[in-house]
């Protein structure tokens, strides 16, 4: 069965229901902030996803949480192309390989058409390096929405 393109229907309800609890779970064991956004395609010259990625970080405020461990996972969904962003903190700390890693982890589920899978398990990653390095504090608190943002 074919998806459907446009970003607020490519994923079904169970899967953005799985992508957000995965986001919700995440951020319960660190200070960290993770996000995922999906649109149809790349909106400019380039198709550059990384670029799109970065832009779209700065659009949702994602640079300016506390202690500058935001994480944002882009997906466009007509592109068939997908980013992932981390902020200079936990960059910083795991360096390109672990992003190159969790790529290559999503692209194999991608490729077998498990994209609620492929969202998720990158959000759980990446909340496990974020718990590492920057751990829940009590005094914490949601710094942006855990609901999946969709461009057009």
């Amino acid at each position: 069965m074919a998806r459907e393109s446009k970003p607020a229907a490519f994923l079904s309800q169970a899967e953005q229901e799985q992508i957000k609890q995965a986001v919700e779970t995440a951020e319960r064991l660190t200070s960290g902030e993770i996000r995922v956004y999906l649109e149809g395609n790349i909106p400019w010259f380039g198709r550059d996803p990384y670029r799109r990625a970065r832009r779209v970080f700065g659009r949702l405020g994602m640079h300016a949480t506390a202690e500058r461990n935001g994480v944002l996972v882009y997906l466009a969904t007509r592109s068939h192309r997908f980013a992932i962003v981390g902020d200079e903190a936990l960059h910083q700390r795991v360096g390109d390989a672990f992003w190159r890693e969790i790529a290559g982890d999503m692209s194999a589920h991608f490729a077998a058409d498990n994209f609620g899978d492929g969202l998720a398990e990158a959000v759980n990653r990446v909340g496990g390096k974020l718990a590492e390095y920057f751990p829940y504090q009590s005094d914490d608190r949601n710094e942006l929405s855990d609901e999946i943002a969709f461009g057009r």
